[in-house]
């Protein structure tokens, strides 16, 4: 099989994220690194490239540069992975798709719920891939959550508790640190900070295992040290388009956590929890039996968690493997178009644009809330209500 040719923009030398994606797109052997404008200073982007072993002439100094170079070719990249600060993910997104490649963008989509709708619209009328990545619902065990409750497993599901709690901003000394900073700058992270930033990871893995929408909230924030301007701490209630209901908690102040991604979904018939701390094990527990220890790799799970399983039952499997199943499913979606056939199902739960929209508006709707004593606020975008 021919590699499907990937780009990167972002991502470079010392990146956070871009060593995950990396990872993730070269584990099946699906996609080469053919690309790239890695770094916002344009010799350093380069040099890092070269390491990569890209060659000369798809080392680019900027993503225009990219744009243009890579739409000149037949032999252009089949998807473009963007890698960039918050802010730039739009207008990048939107030129590519408008020159019709494929990209998956980091989130949060947009920093607009207006740019989420004009990204949405573009990727429907240009019939191009535009996916969020929301990586942690590439684990094996997330996905066999969702598979339990779209075949009934749980029964109606009643309620979703989300969090994602860490501690890394806690430290008052340390809110002057530009890698800190700047999350809770409004001219740089938007209007929202911590929620923004971790909790629409929650609330997308709520909206993705129970595979409904959040029609309202009602939010609380709280910025604990008090020179910041954006929120460092949120609690919001919210109900969701199949009737359950949800809590949802995110922190950046919470010392003690670590990564604290954790859901727990409640039905009629059973509950569900999970934490992406200890991804191999989801704890099912039946309605008036003991709760039982599903392991992943394990007998008995659905086609969804087996195709995403990679190691042998009982070794850790992290992020860039949940990652390598977003890029593996993105594989499978572009090869089965190229090839005129439709892609394996399993293949087509990868998050969206239109889940990247439905994020924005939620964040924007807790703001509102949040800033309105904690009244309850319309979620839906515009174009979906």
């Amino acid at each position: 099989m021919t590699k499907l040719k990937w780009g990167m923009i972002g991502g470079g030398e010392g990146s956070q994220i871009g060593p995950a994606h990396r990872l993730g797109a070269g584990l099946d052997g699906l996609f080469e690194l053919t690309a790239g404008a890695l770094d916002a200073d344009a010799k350093k982007g380069r040099a890092y490239a070269r390491r990569l072993e890209i060659a000369p002439d798809r080392a680019y100094g900027d993503w225009r540069e990219m744009l243009a170079g890579e739409s000149a070719r037949e032999d252009r990249i089949d998807l473009v992975t963007v890698a960039t600060p918050n802010s730039t993910h739009f207008e990048i997104t939107r030129a590519f798709l408008e020159q019709g490649f494929d990209v998956l963008c980091e989130k949060p989509m947009t920093m607009t719920v207006e740019e989420g709708e004009e990204i949405v619209a573009l990727a429907e009328k240009s019939g191009r891939i535009c996916a969020v990545n929301y990586g942690y619902s590439g684990y094996p065990l997330v996905r066999h959550m969702r598979a339990m409750v779209a075949r009934g497993d749980l029964g109606q599901v009643r309620l979703v508790k989300a969090e994602f709690a860490h501690g890394f901003h806690a430290d008052a000394a340390d809110a002057d640190n530009p890698r800190v900073r700047w999350r809770y700058d409004p001219a740089q992270a938007g209007v929202s900070a911590v929620m923004a930033d971790c909790g629409i990871h929650a609330l997308h893995m709520a909206c993705f295992v129970t595979g409904q929408e959040v029609t309202s909230l009602s939010a609380d924030f709280a910025s604990c040290i008090e020179r910041r301007t954006l929120e460092d701490d949120g609690m919001v209630s919210f109900r969701m388009t199949g009737g359950a209901v949800g809590r949802l908690w995110t922190s950046a102040v919470a010392v003690g956590r670590m990564h604290g991604l954790n859901i727990q979904v409640f039905g009629e018939k059973g509950g569900l929890r999970w934490a992406q701390e200890w991804p191999n094990q989801l704890y099912w527990t039946p309605l008036n039996e003991t709760t039982r220890t599903l392991e992943r790799g394990g007998p008995g799970l659905s086609p969804e968690a087996d195709r995403a399983s990679r190691v042998t039952i009982g070794h850790a499997e992290g992020m860039p493997l949940a990652f390598a199943n977003i890029y593996a499913d993105l594989a499978e979606v572009i090869t089965a178009r190229k090839e005129g056939r439709a892609p394996d199902p399993a293949a087509t739960h990868t998050p969206r644009a239109i889940d990247g929209l439905n994020s924005m508006a939620a964040v924007y709707a807790a703001v509102e809330s949040a800033g309105n004593g904690s009244r309850w606020t319309e979620v839906r975008p515009p174009s979906r209500r």
